[in-house]
Order: structure tokens, then C-alpha cells, then sequence
């Protein structure tokens, strides 16, 4: 499978800033687990991305078949991240867009690649879609509240060639 499956915090984060569209630009289409769906309609939260994601229809909801897997992710994941996992391991995805530290961890123990949204904002940034990496990342910190340490930001601002 050449479509990536993206869990609930690359949607919202990159709403939230309004680089949504990037992920089209990137990869044309993703693939969503039902659970990623439902955080993102969960009653009584108002989650940046919700309407965006309703819309896009290059975005795919698929019900994970394994459950008895998704069982067990959920004794150390949120049923987004466990669902994902579970979805990627069904599909084989290029990679999975993920940036919780232990849902990466738990992806890549099923031999999954990962990249969360600094890598998506890295590779944006590679193929002329944005023009300045660290002024994105600034935003996420103020605007979605999205935990960077200075040095990932560094980092990635390394990376881009932005220092």
C-alpha cells in the first residue's frame, strides 16, 4: 500500500495552523482508522481539523479488523493511537503519521515507520510547499499548544537550513 495512515494529532495540529492541505500536497490521500474518526467527533470537543477532515474526500475511514490487537495496544494507548497502529499493521502503509511518544514507539516495535508533524513540515518545506519551517513550528507551540523543545525545533530548523 502506497497511502499513509495518519492518527488524530497530525490532523489537528496542523488545522490548528492552517497547514491542513499539506497533507494532500504531500501524500494525495490518507487513510484514517474509525477510532480517529470518533475522537475527532468526540460529544462536547471541538477539535481543530473536524470539519476539514469531514470534507476531504481524499481521506478514508477504515474499520481495523483485528481487534483482538486493538485490545491490546489499549493497555498502553488511547484508542486513536491503538487503532492506527492496529490499521497500519493490516495495511502495510509507506509510514504512519503519528507523534505521541509512546504510540510511535509501539508503531515501531511492529516495524511501522513514523513521522509526526515536524517531519511532515520538514518534508513541506523540501518540496517548496512552505517557505520557513520554524515560524510554523512557533505556531504550533503558541496556537496548538503542541509540546516542542527548543532543541527539536533546532533541530528541524537545522535540518531546513533555517540556521
Amino acid at each position: 500500500m502506497t497511502v499513509p495512515i495518519c492518527n488524530t494529532s497530525p490532523l489537528t495540529n496542523l488545522a490548528a495552523i492552517g497547514q491542513f492541505d499539506l497533507l494532500q500536497r504531500l501524500y494525495g490521500r490518507l487513510l484514517i482508522a474509525e477510532a480517529v474518526w470518533e475522537e475527532l467527533n468526540a460529544e462536547g470537543r471541538t477539535w481543530p481539523g473536524r470539519v476539514e477532515v469531514a470534507a476531504a474526500s481524499w481521506i478514508e475511514r477504515r474499520t481495523v479488523q483485528n481487534r483482538p490487537l486493538v485490545t491490546a495496544l489499549r493497555e498502553r494507548l488511547d484508542s486513536g493511537e491503538a487503532e492506527t497502529i492496529a490499521l497500519a499493521v493490516e495495511c502495510s502503509p509507506p509510514f504512519v503519521l503519528m507523534d505521541e511518544r509512546e504510540g510511535r514507539r509501539s508503531a515501531q516495535r511492529f516495524g511501522l515507520k513514523t513521522v509526526g508533524v515536524v517531519g511532515v513540515l520538514i518534508e513541506a518545506k523540501g518540496h517548496g510547499l512552505v517557505g520557513q519551517v520554524g515560524p510554523l513550528l512557533e505556531q504550533l507551540r503558541q496556537e496548538a499548544g503542541f509540546f516542542l523543545s527548543d532543541r527539536v525545533i533546532h533541530d528541524a530548523r537545522t535540518v531546513c537550513g533555517e540556521v
